[in-house]
């Protein structure tokens, strides 16, 4: 096996042993001798790939599409992010739930909320918004309806599909954003 494959085997037995003990126990709970035993790496061999158990964490948002958007339409469709990232989170459901559910840390809530609210800053920026105030609130409102979603499917309290999701969103938030792009 070629060293590359053995990083990437290496590091997703890890990054996949970080997501079974937060469906377990919580990410608090989860320590990283627990990850190590889990994964059946030795302490070395951790600490080569990651620095601590946020690391790891984090190295599993690369498997969400928070960090792959879609671009932005050139007819003018606001959030074209949306669908494809509620179907990615279906079709990664168990990493989502380990990352983002009632187990999980905080912490890739508020780094996701970040992310996604500058893909959402972009795209309002490329429809017509200026930089100001109001813009910084409509981006916390749109980011805030989005995010809302996902926990209640993350957390089981929904079980639409990802186009029922989308439509929720688009209904939502569309038309408060179109009147505040008509304004500018």
């Amino acid at each position: 096996m070629s060293g590359d494959r053995q990083v990437q085997r290496t590091r997703r037995l890890i990054q996949e042993a970080l997501v079974e003990l937060v469906l377990e126990k919580s990410y608090d709970a989860v320590t990283v001798t627990d990850i190590i035993n889990r994964a059946d790496v030795g302490r070395s061999t951790f600490y080569t790939h990651f620095t601590d158990k946020q690391d790891v964490l984090f190295s599993n948002l690369d498997e969400l599409a928070f960090l792959h958007p879609v671009p932005a339409t050139p007819s003018g469709d606001l959030f074209a992010f949306s669908l494809p990232m509620f179907e990615h989170m279906r079709e990664q459901r168990r990493l989502v739930r380990a990352l983002m559910g009632r187990r999980s840390s905080g912490l890739v809530q508020t780094r996701g909320e970040h992310l996604l609210a500058a893909i959402v800053r972009d795209e309002l920026v490329a429809a017509g918004a200026r930089a100001s105030s109001s813009l910084d609130l409509l981006v916390v409102c749109v980011v805030g309806a989005f995010m809302g979603l996902v926990r209640a499917w993350v957390d089981g309290e929904t079980s639409a599909s990802p186009a029922e999701l989308d439509t929720a969103f688009r209904v939502a938030v569309e038309p408060g954003v179109r009147a505040v792009l008509g304004q500018e």
